[in-house]
């Protein structure tokens, strides 16, 4: 069995509307889903990536209004990376950044390929990696009808950071547990901090890394608006998804077991600094319950919950997409 890459990365927002604007607006990316957190059904739980939202494109974000705001640290997923299709395009990005008053850095070379991290008007550290030379598991395709040239357009998720303070137990967990093979490092830009460590599975290429930070500067992270909540990983399908959860639970780490999350199957577990890991299967997809031409336009509720959609959609504030709630 071998993780295909990043299935998707699901962070924390206070406001689902701005949101909402931030991601499809200024990024470009597409609402492929606009649905509730199955564990609690008073928050939204909105989903961006490509055209389709293809596993391997999607960030999602969970809403929760009262979060106090997230303070940065170990024990974390630090920052994520989005895809763009070449060098040209950051230049792009640059100015559409200064345009938009979006908060950014100078564009560098990380790893090997030029990025340029930005943040969210929340505080949600991001950063764009160019795939100008980069090699494996091939990204999506950006939405046609986004105010973003095509060519210029986000294609994915890209390398996910996660900062530890003692780098040893992640690297286990990932290597001898996961398949993940060690790629390479480059420097911290933190004077006095260990190199930064590459790991890539499957295809390798931007789309599979974990990029592992070691930080002994810093507290653990307070979670809450403004940080990832977990990292999923991809498997082909549900038979291989059982197989992990044998491996997982014999490996001794607390696991959640299958959870049906509809749209597709999961299993949740914490890596040994804490935090939290999910793997999913590629399918069923998103255009399970609605056609792709319409995706994100309603409020998508699975089979189990739709019973429920009266009291659901009353205790949410409506946020306008497409068609509306």
């Amino acid at each position: 069995m071998k993780l295909k890459g990043i299935h998707h990365v699901s962070a924390i927002t206070g406001t689902a509307a701005e949101n909402l604007e931030f991601y499809t607006k200024v990024l470009g990316m597409r609402l492929v889903k606009k649905t509730v957190n199955q564990d609690d059904t008073s928050v939204y739980h909105l989903f961006y990536g490509d055209e389709k939202g293809n596993p391997g494109t999607e960030l999602t974000f969970f809403e929760f209004p009262t979060a106090w705001r997230s303070r940065p640290g170990t024990g974390s997923i630090s920052s994520v990376a989005l895809r763009v299709p070449g060098d040209a395009a950051l230049d792009y990005w640059h100015r559409r950044f200064e345009l938009y008053g979006v908060e950014h850095d100078d564009i560098v070379r990380r790893a090997g390929r030029l990025t340029l991290a930005f943040r969210d008007p929340e505080d949600q550290r991001l950063m764009l990696v160019s795939d100008e030379h980069d090699a494996g598991v091939a990204g999506g395709k950006p939405w046609d009808k986004a105010d973003v040239p095509v060519e210029y357009g986000i294609t994915g998720l890209g390398p996910v950071q996660l900062t530890v303070s003692q780098a040893e137990p992640s690297e286990r967990v990932l290597t001898q547990l996961m398949g993940y093979r060690r790629k390479g490092q480059y420097a911290s830009s933190i004077a006095g901090q260990p190199d930064i460590v590459v790991y890539e599975t499957g295809e390798g290429g931007s789309g599979t890394e974990i990029h592992l930070e070691t930080r002994t500067d810093l507290p653990r992270e307070r979670q809450g608006i403004g940080a990832v909540h977990h990292v999923a990983f991809r498997v082909a399908d549900e038979e291989e998804l059982r197989a992990w959860i044998g491996k997982i639970t014999a490996a001794g780490l607390a696991n959640s077991g299958f959870v049906d999350r509809f749209y597709f199957k999961s299993l949740y577990f914490r890596e040994a600094n804490g935090i939290l890991f999910e793997l999913a299967t590629d399918g069923p997809g998103f255009d399970t319950d609605e056609s792709l031409e319409s995706l994100g336009e309603r409020l998508a509720l699975p089979p189990f919950l739709e019973p429920h959609r009266e009291r659901i959609e009353a205790g949410l504030k409506p946020i306008a997409y497409g068609g509306g709630q």
